[in-house]
């Protein structure tokens, strides 16, 4: 079996796409309660921002058609396929300090990111068509 072969098991069954921490986690699991008709986050990547993708976090009713699903820390999580490779290994923290608030995703496969934080860019040096100018956070990167 190639190394291939084995990364590509492991995209499908969610087991090394996105990895929550417990802040991440909690948080997450106390917005949902707050919630009506969810129970699902969606981690996804789209097109855009100021270094090619950017992030999107939200809440789902369910997984739809292709979408990888799976538990981390008691939260139910969906990707779907085309984020699930550009997602691999990426970890999804909350933090609180006197600095910044909110959700903040370490993904290993990104090169380059802005200053923000919300947009990166991969190795390979795709872009997508429809990458925009500023990821909307009002940061000029």
């Amino acid at each position: 079996m190639s190394p291939m072969e084995i990364q590509e098991r492991s995209v499908l069954d969610g087991g090394s796409i996105v990895s929550l921490t417990p802040a991440a986690a909690e948080k997450i699991r106390g917005l949902i309660e707050q919630e009506t008709d969810v129970s699902v986050l969606r981690v996804a990547i789209e097109g855009g921002g100021c270094s090619g993708f950017q992030y999107g976090l939200g809440f789902d009713h369910g997984a739809q058609e292709g979408d990888v699903e799976f538990q981390c820390e008691g939260v139910t999580v969906v990707v779907d396929p085309f984020s699930a490779p550009y997602l691999r290994g990426s970890t999804v923290d909350y933090l609180e300090t006197i600095q910044e608030s909110g959700f903040k995703i370490d993904n290993p496969n990104a090169v380059a990111s802005c200053g923000c934080g919300h947009s990166f860019q991969v190795a390979d040096g795709e872009q997508p068509a429809d990458a925009g100018a500023g990821c909307g956070s009002g940061c000029s990167h």
